[in-house]
């Protein structure tokens, strides 16, 4: 049984630590924005950074815990496009429910459109900016079982991997799950055929047992996912710096879970 941990955001640090709009899209805020939000901009500020994770954690007592999560969000997948083809309001009331609209395909589990490869591949040159900066690179990777996840984290970190770390895939990172085909996600073994250099979290079912064709996963039940990935890393990792690339339901779900403020990420983008 694990302790009943709660988290909380340590603030002061980035530009996304103030409350910004979570809706509508047009609101969005800024997808990669200089040194990820880092609101240091000095040459030194990625080691200065690291300096006070360290000091924190070596001043905490022997309950608590300091990491810096880089939370990613895939690029445009089709889904996104149909739900700006067709409006919100028709889009959860009719055509989210089905595979597609004779024109495009989103269900289930879409593909990136041209524009979210593109993105992804715009989150590849954030990154190795900043690692040339002095910025680390995450010493555990964790993504969701999503094709459009793991097509961004792997156009994200093409190149950029200095150990050949290899990315962990974990149901619970997966979106707001039921009703939307574009959240129904392939086979296990789907998974591992295409992507064989990922690993897969033990337990992994074969199928999708989640989710169901007329039942909405609520927010709270998100949250509750969100704080057992929190659960499971804090248990198990003694890294310092985590990398998860998801979905906008589940990086939502961790703002909540850790108290930070709620900021409205655009596909294909990343803060820590």
């Amino acid at each position: 049984m694990l302790p009943n941990r709660s988290y909380e955001t340590v603030a002061g640090y980035f530009v996304q630590d103030k409350p910004g709009p979570i809706t509508p899209e047009s609101e969005f805020h800024e997808a990669l924005p200089p040194r990820f939000g880092l609101i240091d901009d000095g040459p030194e500020r990625w080691s200065k950074l690291i300096a006070s994770i360290q000091q924190l954690n070596v001043g905490a007592p022997s309950h608590v815990q300091y990491k810096l999560f880089f939370l990613g969000r895939h690029g445009e997948g089709y889904h996104n496009f149909g739900w700006a083809k067709h409006g919100q309001q028709a889009w959860d009331d009719y055509w989210s429910k089905l595979n597609g609209d004779g024109e495009l395909i989103w269900g289930p589990d879409p593909e990136l459109t041209p524009v979210g490869e593109g993105q992804a591949d715009e989150a590849h040159v954030a990154w190795k900016t900043e690692l040339q900066c002095g910025l680390p690179f995450p010493e555990k990777l964790y993504c969701s079982p999503l094709s459009r996840a793991i097509r961004t984290n792997q156009r994200s970190f093409k190149d950029l991997n200095p150990d050949g770390r290899r990315t962990t895939i974990v149901e619970n990172i997966r979106e707001e799950f039921g009703i939307h085909t574009c959240d129904k996600r392939r086979t296990r073994t789907y998974i591992r055929e295409t992507f064989p250099e990922y690993l897969i979290e033990d337990g992994f079912t074969e199928e999708d047992e989640l989710w169901k064709p007329n039942v909405r996963e609520s927010w709270d039940d998100v949250d509750v996912r969100a704080k057992a990935v929190l659960d499971m890393i804090f248990e198990n990792d003694k890294e310092q710096y985590i990398s998860v690339t998801a979905h906008s339901g589940f990086i939502n779900a961790c703002l909540r879970v850790t108290d930070h403020p709620l900021w409205a990420l655009p596909t294909g983008g990343m803060y820590p």
